[in-house]
């Protein structure tokens, strides 16, 4: 059974939560056969007295009755069976573009069902992309092909490392994310806390362990195998791809987990007719602030308890002009990073280790805008997102430092020539200027209005010395690959979009689990059977 809403104090001792369950329940100690945490999280409303609040699974001895008036629910059935074998002796492989978190999950569930993948990827092995990131970096040189986005692990890698999300999720299909990353290296923890999150150093290694089980299941990794083509036939049926080397892979059913930066391959696939549509993301800057700060504005005296750790936020402010602005992707204790893909541009993304023990906070500032600010069709938002990068390179120096400003000279309209006390985390460098320069003028005029107004929910957000860093662009894809109800291409039989790229995800977790829906429907393709359906209703069926 399932048992909610345990509170104790947040320094409360080991024997306090088993005793907790016992009185909750009305029963005695030898009534109660074991005990699991499904869920801890905190309530922080109250700052002088912050409660840990846990969900937990309990198995009682036969016969022992619980008392009148307690509410439980049946523990849920967490577990993922394969919903499709591959027969004996059959041949067909496919093939999946991008090994980021949902190429990976596909990959992977593909694996475990039998249907041994080839997994094709443009960058570089996930030890190796990282040196090359950290070129970037440490040197101001960019490889357009292993950077913050393209490589083993996908952008996901350096990143925060979250793994929570809002999506519905009534199969569990997130539970498999975890358990995977755990049997690949991710602590234990991340199966209950409320804001699970494992860090860039950690996600390696789990990248790593989740690569030596597919290829242990019989899938084929291919680094630096970038897809420039795509062959579909007459009455446009998937044959196969093909890549920069002029090689042919011939495959009947494609996973397209490419990511949300993979603009060269979003223009071939528009160019081969693939059904595509602009949508809706966000574009603004990186704010920091000192850790510090952020933990005393949220937890007050118990700031810096360890089972707390580094402090989060989330806001939303309606601006006057009729735009929304929020944090997005709030990153404790962690840097702001060089995240360009493309030559004479410059992006900006969040990261923090598992310790986020680092001395600054940060997080994305940005505003929703859709494509009725960039009409001019399905990729229209990619050039809007190059030209904010272009611009934000130039006002850099054109080195790929970034331009930066303080927040004070940021509401006050004036550019600023030197930071403050909050040190930008920004490598290679930043540049301090006027950020209007480089987003449109209904970004500025709301995120002005926004900042006042955060720091009425959060004390010190607008102090003087915080740094904006620009830009912030690729909150998520700025296309939607539309696909129908089997999940494939709309218009391209075979083709299956899935994750954030084809604009189905936003984040590690729900990019992971689209990547196993899709290998579902990948499987039930291949065996000519439609699986869709019944998978969402969460029925178990054994097809092959």
């Amino acid at each position: 059974m399932r048992l909610t809403q345990i509170r104790l104090p947040i320094d409360h001792d080991a024997e306090a939560l088993p005793l907790a369950i016992q009185q909750a329940l009305g029963v005695g100690p030898d009534d109660v056969l074991s005990w699991t945490i499904a869920r801890r999280g905190h309530d922080a409303r109250r700052r002088s007295a912050i409660t840990l609040v846990y969900t937990v699974d309990v198995e009682l001895r036969p016969g022992a009755r619980i008392k009148a008036g307690t509410t439980v629910t049946e523990t849920p059935d967490t577990g993922y069976r394969p919903i499709a074998h591959a027969p004996a002796g059959l041949t067909e492989r496919p093939v999946v573009i991008g090994c980021g978190p949902c190429g990976l999950l596909a990959a992977l569930t593909l694996a475990e069902m039998g249907f041994r993948p080839i997994i094709l990827e443009r960058g570089r092995i996930v030890r190796e992309r990282t040196k090359d990131t950290w070129g970037l970096w440490r040197r101001s040189v960019l490889n357009p092909e292993s950077n913050v986005q393209f490589g083993e692990g996908g952008a996901g890698t350096f990143s925060d490392g979250k793994l929570y999300s809002g999506i519905k999720d009534p199969r569990h299909l997130g539970r498999k994310v975890l358990t995977e990353f755990v049997a690949a290296g991710a602590p234990e923890e991340i199966l209950y806390v409320s804001k699970p999150h494992i860090g860039t150093f950690r996600l390696v290694t789990v990248v790593e362990g989740i690569r030596e089980k597919i290829l242990a299941l019989g899938g084929e990794y291919r680094f630096g195998a970038r897809v420039v083509d795509f062959d579909i036939d007459d009455t446009r049926q998937m044959r196969g791809v093909i890549l920069d080397n002029g090689e042919h892979i011939a495959a009947r059913h494609v996973v397209l987990a490419i990511g949300h930066s993979a603009r060269d391959t979003f223009e071939t696939l528009h160019a081969r007719g693939v059904f595509m549509e602009a949508k809706p993301f966000s574009i603004g800057f990186r704010i920091e602030h000192p850790q510090a700060v952020i933990d005393r504005a949220r937890f007050g005296t118990p700031a810096h308890h360890p089972l707390l750790g580094a402090a989060d936020y989330k806001l939303v402010h309606h601006a006057a002009n009729g735009r929304s602005v929020y944090s997005f992707c709030m990153c404790p204790g962690g840097r702001v990073v060089a995240a360009a893909s493309e030559p004479g541009r410059v992006v900006t993304n969040g990261m923090s280790q598992y310790s986020r023990a680092e001395f600054n906070a940060n997080a994305g500032i940005v505003v929703g805008i859709t494509p009725a600010d960039y009409p001019d069709g399905p990729l229209a938002g990619v050039a809007l997102q190059r030209d904010l990068e272009a611009r934000a390179f130039e006002a850099g120096g054109g080195t790929y430092a970034a331009p930066v400003q303080r927040v004070e000279d940021f509401l006050a309209g004036r550019a600023s020539v030197a930071v403050g006390s909050v040190v930008p985390s920004y490598k290679p460098g930043v540049t301090p200027t006027d950020l209007a320069a480089v987003m449109p003028g209904f970004v500025i005029e709301a995120i002005r209005e926004a900042l006042p107004a955060f720091d009425r929910q959060v004390p010190g957000f607008a102090m003087a010395d915080a740094v904006l860093t620009g830009v912030e662009t690729r909150t998520s894809s700025p296309v939607r690959i539309r696909r129908d109800s089997v999940g494939q291409s709309v218009n391209t039989k075979g083709l299956y979009p899935a994750g954030e790229g084809a604009g189905y995800a936003g984040g590690i977790l729900s990019a992971g689990v689209d990547g196993i829906r899709i290998a579902e429907a990948v499987a039930g393709g291949i065996l000519g059977v439609e699986l869709p359906e019944a998978v969402v209703r969460g029925e178990v069926i054994v097809y092959g």
